[in-house]
């Protein structure tokens, strides 16, 4: 399965939605690693990596 957003498990752009998918996690375990990673890590600019990651994979098609 090719790294795509998700169109389905999204809460903003679906960027953590289309990594579980690719990973085969759930979703919820995906948003909270990254909320955890992107505040106790001061080398990790989260929302940085997400809005680039918002614009770099592309969109699941629709079902």
């Amino acid at each position: 399965m090719p790294l795509r957003r998700s169109s389905t498990n999204r809460m903003i752009a679906g960027v953590c939605g289309g990594l579980a998918e690719w990973m085969g996690w759930d979703p919820t375990i995906v948003r909270i690693l990254y909320v955890l990673v992107s505040i106790f890590s001061v080398a990790f600019p989260g929302i940085l990596v997400y809005l680039v990651l918002w614009f770099v994979m592309p969109k699941e098609s629709p079902a």
